[in-house]
C-alpha cells in the first residue's frame, strides 16, 4: 500500500527535516518501530518495512556515541530502507542521521508529541489509511447512535426516509454512495466521498445541501455501520418476516452485519420504522429481543395448559 507523502506529513502534523524525491511511502502494515535494538547491533526480525520512531531513550543512546560510531550505526540502520523516520518530542537529530537519510533518499519528520501519543495517533491514522475499502450504492444515516445503511434499488425512496429522518432530528452521512472501509475484524466505517458530502439528491426537487438547510448538527462526516436496512418495493406475492425470530446478516468486506428487509408501499411511515428498528437493534445488544420474549411466554402458557390437562 502506498501513501501519500504530503498526507502523511499533513495528517500527523510532522515537520519535515530531510524531504525525499517520492511522492508516496510504501507502508504496508499499521505498526512501528523504535530501533533501539538496531542502533545497539541487534538485527535479527528487525521490521525495517515499518516507520520507524525515535524517542528520547533512542536519541540518548545516540548522542553517547562518539561521531564516527554514530554514523557506522545509522549507516547500517538506514540501508535497510526504512519508509520513513519519525523523531518525536520535537527533538533535533545528529546530523549524520540527516546526511544518511539524504543518501538514501529516506525521509526525517519532527514531531511535537511525546513517542507514545504520536505511536498511538499514527497507529490510528495508518489503520484508517490501510483498511481494506469499497463503494456501496446507498444512504448511511445514523439514528440514535446507530448506523444505519439503506439500500435498494434506485427510486425505491431511500433518500426521501433519510431526508424525514433528518428532519426528526437525526444525521445524514452520506447519500446514493457510501465509502465503506473494515477498520477492525467487526466494524465498518462509512463515509461520503468529499465531493459530494452533505450534499442530497430529491427527485422533482434536484441537489439540496442538508447542512446549509437543517445546520451543522444534522450531518456527520463518518459513522460505523451498525445495521442494513434493503428497501423494495411490496410485493403481495411474497412472504415477509413478521416476528422477527430469525436474525439474517449481510457480509460485507467480511464483516457480518444485521439485516434487514423493509417493503416500501404507500402510506407507510419508513422514517418511523426505522427509527423503530434502530432502538430494537440496541435492545438486542443488550440481551432483549421482544420476539424471543414472546416466544417464551407462548411456550409457558402451552406448557401451563398442558400440566393443567
Amino acid at each position: 500500500m502506498f501513501i501519500r507523502y504530503e498526507d502523511f506529513v499533513s495528517k500527523l502534523e510532522l515537520k519535515v527535516l530531510s524531504p525525499t524525491t517520492r511522492q508516496e511511502m510504501d507502508i504496508h502494515t499499521a505498526d512501528l518501530n523504535r530501533p533501539g535494538m538496531q542502533f545497539c547491533g541487534f538485527y535479527e526480525y528487525f521490521a525495517f518495512e515499518r516507520p520507524q520512531v525515535i524517542g528520547k531513550m533512542e536519541m540518548t543512546y545516540l548522542e553517547s556515541l562518539d561521531a564516527c560510531a554514530r554514523d557506522s550505526v545509522l549507516e547500517r540502520f538506514m540501508s535497510y530502507h526504512p519508509p520513513c523516520v519519525i523523531v518525536s518530542w520535537e527533538m533535533n537529530p545528529p546530523r549524520e542521521l540527516l546526511a544518511q537519510a539524504r543518501a538514501q533518499d529516506i525521509p526525517v519528520f519532527q514531531s511535537k508529541l511525546k513517542t507514545t501519543k504520536f505511536s498511538s495517533q499514527a497507529i490510528t491514522y495508518l489503520n484508517r489509511c490501510l483498511a481494506p475499502r469499497i463503494t456501496q450504492h446507498g444512504v448511511l444515516v445514523d439514528v440514535y447512535g446507530v448506523g444505519v445503511l439503506l439500500t435498494g434499488e434506485s427510486g425505491v425512496g431511500k433518500s426521501e426516509a433519510a431526508l424525514e429522518l433528518v428532519k426528526r432530528g437525526h444525521q445524514l452521512v452520506a447519500d446514493d454512495v457510501v465509502d465503506i472501509c473494515r477498520v477492525a475484524d467487526d466494524r465498518l466505517i462509512g463515509e461520503a466521498p468529499e465531493m459530494v458530502r452533505h450534499f442530497m439528491e430529491i427527485r422533482g426537487i434536484g441537489i439540496i445541501d442538508i447542512r446549509a438547510m437543517y445546520g451543522v448538527g444534522s450531518v456527520i462526516i463518518s459513522k460505523s455501520i451498525d445495521m442494513v436496512i434493503h428497501m423494495e418495493k411490496w410485493d403481495s406475492n411474497k412472504e415477509y418476516d413478521r416476528l422477527g425470530l430469525t436474525e439474517e446478516t449481510v457480509t460485507i468486506l467480511e464483516v457480518e452485519v444485521p439485516y434487514q428487509i423493509m417493503p416500501v408501499r404507500p402510506g407507510r411511515n419508513l422514517a418511523i420504522i426505522i427509527e423503530v428498528a434502530a432502538r430494537n437493534l440496541g435492545l438486542k445488544r443488550l440481551g432483549y429481543s421482544a420476539a424471543h420474549e414472546l416466544d417464551r411466554r407462548l411456550n409457558e402458557m402451552i406448557a401451563q395448559s398442558k400440566g393443567n390437562t
